[in-house]
């Protein structure tokens, strides 16, 4: 029997016949979305235990039922790699686990990461026919995406994708985070000779040290990786392109091809009065400093301070990461300051759901004007504006204004600055013939992401300017595909 929710659907002709050739089995529907158990917020927010628990594979079956195994799957268009979404599902749904892993290999190089910090809401879930067409809760495909990595990665029994003979070709990679990972998982399987650049001690550019363990456990990015080294992708740490080596060096050394995801870690900040005071620290700065520095270690050489009072200033994911961190680094009061209302957050809704189970506090509509220091110049309060939402701006977003007269301090003695980040004017200003925006990004060809230097293509935020994994990710998949496609011709 259908529900009664369901029979209220729209009926229109159109409708009709897209429902005939979707639903095989009127059974089939139903509209109760799974929920993952996570960990109990006052254990979590003093630790850095993962808060998701993930699903059992009853649970992952028992989801991956509700799929509707659609004639026009939009959930694949939705998805910036194309993951063959239904495929892997009914994989799962006839508990083939590492089958599913395998499908999602064929196009993410990341899967086990993607399931967990991808934003599935506004992608390929926002795409399923649950939401489309019955405006129901979608099939949680992050969720299944992520039990089924994790099967495979716990069954010790980790396939590696198959590799197409050699052409001996080498290309380069700058930087290892998910545009660079994303490409170099796609020239390997092309039989391309891969090596990957890497700035910092550490493979895993933004995976490492821009997101907590408790969202994104360090060893699932290591293995991760350790997939595409088996694939052939050599790896060279603590290494700066444009510095240690330069873009003519790498020609000379027989590269014919060079894709630049080197990111964007130049932080921003608001040129606000009292910002040089001790205690005042970008974003980027804090959570590099605790992940991927052991800052937050007090026997550290480079500890990180603890604020008690500490406000985070922005409303994105990298916020949500920043203010709970300082919540399990000992504050007694973390906060978020954001100049616009919750409904324009653009963090993800599990992040903000999660913050607040922790106990964080939420400043919307609030915008700091200055910061005051004590006589040791450490940052003591600050006054904050008092704002009130207009017209949308270009990003659709309501334009928030100033309320007139309206302010208030706030007692603080850290302050964490989470209001955007530019690409690092290292490689534009140093590999010649690019073209550059004037927001320090590389114009790049969307179709196939090459520069205006045919052999330098590019993707990730050195080319958005700041963007999502999976984005980066996509921008990986094309620009090996371009890049490819070019080589191979010649």
């Amino acid at each position: 029997m259908l529900s009664e929710e369901y029979l209220k659907a729209e009926r229109s002709a159109s409708w009709r016949e897209e429902l005939r050739k979707t639903i095989k089995t009127k059974d089939r529907i139903q509209l109760t979305r799974v929920v993952m158990s996570s960990v109990d917020p006052k254990v979590r927010s003093r630790n850095y235990q993962e808060v998701n628990m993930g699903l059992t594979a009853e649970q992952a079956v028992a989801e991956a039922r509700r799929c509707l195994d659609c004639v026009n799957p939009t959930c694949i268009t939705g998805c910036p790699v194309e993951i063959n979404i239904p495929k892997f599902i009914k994989n799962i749904e006839r508990g083939e686990f590492l089958e599913a892993a395998k499908t999602l290999k064929e196009t993410s190089a990341l899967p086990a990461v993607c399931g967990r910090v991808c934003p599935q809401e506004h992608q390929c879930e926002k795409q399923c026919f649950y939401v489309q067409k019955l405006n129901k809760p979608s099939v949680a495909i992050g969720h299944l995406e992520r039990f089924a990595a994790d099967y495979e990665r716990e069954s010790k029994n980790i396939a590696i994708p198959e590799i197409e003979i050699a052409n001996g070709i080498k290309v380069a990679v700058i930087g290892s985070g998910p545009a660079g990972l994303s490409f170099a998982g796609d020239m390997a399987k092309k039989g391309f000779d891969v090596t990957v650049y890497e700035a910092l001690h550490e493979l895993g550019g933004v995976l490492r040290y821009g997101i907590p363990e408790f969202r994104l456990p360090n060893n699932i990015v290591k293995i991760e990786i350790e997939v595409l080294a088996k694939m052939g992708v050599k790896f060279m740490t603590n290494c700066i392109i444009g510095k240690t080596i330069s873009h003519e060096d790498l020609l000379e050394m027989g590269f014919k091809g060079i894709f630049v995801g080197s990111g964007a870690g130049l932080p921003h900040f608001m040129h606000i009065p009292g910002e040089n005071l001790n205690g005042v620290m970008s974003c980027n700065e804090y959570l590099t400093r605790v992940n991927l520095m052991d800052a937050a270690n007090p026997e550290s050489e480079t500890p990180v301070w603890r604020g008690k009072n500490v406000a985070v200033i922005g409303g994105g994911n990298t916020a949500m990461d920043a203010v709970r961190t300082a919540l399990r680094l000992g504050a007694e009061k973390a906060m978020i300051v954001y100049r616009r209302s919750e409904e324009e957050m653009p963090a993800r809704l599990e992040e903000v759901h999660h913050a607040k189970e922790e106990g964080i506090e939420f400043f919307n509509l609030h915008n700091p004007l200055k910061y005051e220091g004590d006589e040791k110049g450490c940052v003591k309060r600050m006054l904050l504006q008092r704002m009130e939402l207009g017209e949308p701006d270009s990003s659709g977003r309501r334009r928030p204004s100033p309320i007139e007269g309206d302010t208030v301090w706030m007692d603080v003695d850290q302050v964490i600055v989470s209001v955007g980040v530019s690409p690092n004017p290292l490689i534009p200003s140093t590999f010649k013939g690019l073209e550059i925006t004037k927001w320090g990004t590389i114009v790049v060809n969307c179709d196939t992401m090459q520069s205006a230097q045919h052999e330098v293509y590019a993707g990730g935020d050195i080319v958005r300017g700041g963007a999502t994994v999976i984005l980066a990710m996509g921008d990986g998949r094309k620009a090996a595909k371009g890049m490819s496609e070019a080589l191979l011709a010649k």
